[in-house]
Order: structure tokens, then sequence, then C-alpha cells
């Protein structure tokens, strides 16, 4: 199990391997997010984007499985999260694309009032198949101390 006292500023990681399908995109947009250039071909091809693409929402939805499922893998004495800040979208996301997450810490911080606890920031970036940065964000996390035995 990886605790609080285990994460050190600057560690990264390299991880994610989520594969965009056109039928996600449209069920996430349907139900959260019903523009249609999420929608529709036709009505995507007349916008900026050129055709059909994710909504930024079902990209941060993405990011966070394959935040969750890299977590389970590494053991981390994970606790949650009391938000992110400055989240980004900085390219679309379209069916087909192949997404992956790098991670840095930026701070660790043993919790002055619940010494259970601390708070780890990172900053995440979601790369496409290309390795183009299509969104970036900074994360909080809060994670346990090692148990006292």
């Amino acid at each position: 199990m990886l605790y609080l006292e285990d994460m050190k500023i600057g560690q990264k990681a390299s991880f994610g391997n989520y594969r965009v399908t056109r039928d996600e995109v449209i069920d996430f947009a349907s139900k959260y997010d019903p523009q249609p250039f999420h929608l529709d071909d036709d009505a995507a091809a007349k916008t900026h984007f050129g055709r059909l693409s994710a909504s930024g929402w079902h990209t941060a939805a993405m990011t966070m499985s394959m935040l969750v499922e890299n977590l389970k893998n590494a053991k981390q004495a994970g606790l949650g999260s009391p938000g992110l800040d400055e989240l980004r979208w900085l390219k679309p996301v379209y069916p087909g694309d192949t997404l992956r997450v790098e991670t840095e810490l930026t701070d660790v911080r043993p919790s002055r009032s619940r010494p259970e606890m601390g708070s780890i920031h990172s900053l995440v970036t979601v790369f496409n198949q290309d390795d183009v940065p299509v969104m970036t964000m900074k994360s909080i996390g809060l994670v346990a101390t090692r148990p006292k035995t």
C-alpha cells in the first residue's frame, strides 16, 4: 500500500489506454451534454470541430476512469478528492482517439488537523494517440498516512 509518506514531489507516472468510441461519445452527450456537435455528424461538420467530438466533460470522465484504475493498480491509500483546479480542454477528442495520462506530483502536505491523512497535488495531462495534449488539470487528492503500529 502506498501512503502519504511514500509520495514525493516530482514523482511522475504515465498510464492509461482508453479507446474513445462513437457510441460512448453519443451516449454520454445524450445524457450529460446534449449539444449538436456531440450528437450529430452533420451538425458537427458545420462547426470548428469539423466532425463529431466528445464532450469535455466526457474527456474528464474518461480521465477519471484511467486515474482510478492507476490508483487501484498502485495500491494507493486514496481517500477521495476535495476538487481540482484549472481544468482546460486544449484540443477536441474524437471517436477513434486513444487517450493516456501523465501525472506529476507538485505538492505533498500532511493535514494539520487530521493526522490520519494529507493531500497531494498533481499536474495531470491527457494525451491522444499522437501525443498531443488534449486536457490538463491540477488535481487534489486525499491520501491516508501510514497507520501507527
